[in-house]
């Protein structure tokens, strides 16, 4: 932490140094203010809210087997135990791929993100470009999640130098 805000309070004095333009702003605060971006996000909510209970339903479920199977597993045969374990093994298993399916990385609520939230951060981030070219900002910061730089002017990039130092070919 304490480098981050070091390597901040450098960046600013150099800002100040180099008369950059800078701005902060704070997307989340953006976001929330926006309609459609809370309908969206109201319809994640349900949808996962929908999965969550599917998943618990299974859950209850596989844990009455569980304990049907601890009950009973003295009075069955070997095969019928082993039976039993592997029902248990593949319910399980169907389980734990629903949950990744569902909430894993990639998986339907990502995708439903994606297709939901993406094209009205696109947006917000197409503003945030058209205002920093318009009043000739150099920097535009994000407070919402920690401190990102949403926009930097290209021409203040030097990771072209930085390879060249290391002797890196392009």
């Amino acid at each position: 932490m304490k480098k981050i805000i070091l390597a901040f309070g450098l960046l600013m004095m150099g800002s100040v140094a180099f008369a950059q333009k800078y701005a902060i702003i704070d997307t989340k605060y953006i976001l929330d203010k926006m309609p459609e971006y809370r309908d969206a996000d109201k319809k994640l909510q349900q949808i996962s809210e929908q999965w969550q209970k599917e998943i618990d339903s299974k859950q209850a479920q596989l844990d009455k087997m569980y304990k049907n199977y601890e009950a009973e597993q003295f009075m069955l045969s070997e095969e019928l135990k082993k039976k039993r374990e592997d029902e248990l093994f593949n319910k399980e298993k169907e389980l734990r791929d629903l949950q990744k399916k569902r909430f894993g990385y990639e998986g339907d609520l990502f995708k439903e993100r994606q297709k939901l939230v993406k094209p009205i951060q696109d947006r917000v981030y197409t503003a945030v470009q058209k205002i920093a070219v318009a009043r000739g900002y150099d920097f535009i910061l994000d407070k919402s999640e920690g401190i990102t730089v949403i926009f930097a002017d290209p021409k203040l990039d030097k990771s072209e130098d930085i390879l060249r130092e290391l002797g890196i070919k392009q």
